[in-house]
């Protein structure tokens, strides 16, 4: 299934995004707008970035699993 058919399911939610060029980058998506996908990436600190990324550059969105229920790690 394309990517663009996952992307409703995927908003508010944490993702990874491949690139057609090998690279990738991950954040919130938070949307779609005029061909773009809208990701809320970290930079530093506490800075974040709202990112917009041309559909013909992406290769695939996938969300984040779930946490594995471990232990606390004191």
């Amino acid at each position: 299934m394309p990517w663009q058919h996952e992307i409703p399911y995927l908003i508010g939610r944490p993702v990874g995004v491949s690139f057609t060029n090998g690279q990738g980058t991950s954040g919130v998506l938070c949307g779609v707008s005029g061909g773009k996908l809208l990701v809320l990436e970290y930079l530093y600190q506490s800075q974040f970035a709202l990112k917009q990324y041309d559909f013909h550059m992406i290769q695939d969105v996938n969300g984040f699993p779930p946490c594995q229920m471990q232990q606390p790690l004191y």
